[in-house]
């Protein structure tokens, strides 16, 4: 008869930890252009958010920059905690998951870089020249 092993498992203590976020949902605007969701769904900056923001509670409101390409001004983006599943606590392996709520009159996309920008960003180009 073969020697079997009595021992369970280890649990993985990242796994186990009450105070770790599993998951953060994260929700941004209907009006955020394609490409604006292209940003911000980008592995690299969900790391960002890993980076930056220690804890998050549903609720929680952070206006996080993104730029808008190799010229222009910049499109800060309003992301909502919509739910967090697990403790507060964010780290590497928290995973972030987008969802989209009601518009919010966002200004942004190319048009940023423009004459038919946003005038109230301060980002439009005076067309009285």
């Amino acid at each position: 008869m073969a020697n079997q092993s009595t021992q369970t498992p280890a649990v993985d203590a990242v796994d186990s930890d009450p105070e770790r976020a599993e998951r953060v949902v994260v929700s941004y605007p209907a009006d955020l252009s394609s490409w604006g969701r292209f940003q911000v769904e980008k592995p690299s900056f969900r790391a960002y958010l890993r980076k930056v923001h220690d804890e998050a509670r549903e609720g929680d409101a952070w206006e996080e920059f993104v730029g808008v390409g190799c010229c222009g001004n910049s499109l800060d983006v309003p992301l909502q905690v919509e739910r967090v599943d697990g403790g507060a606590l964010i780290d590497e392996n928290s995973e972030i998951e987008y969802t989209v709520r009601e518009a919010c009159d966002l200004q942004g996309s190319w048009a940023v870089q423009s004459a038919g920008g946003p005038t109230h960003s301060g980002t439009a180009t005076d067309e009285s020249n």
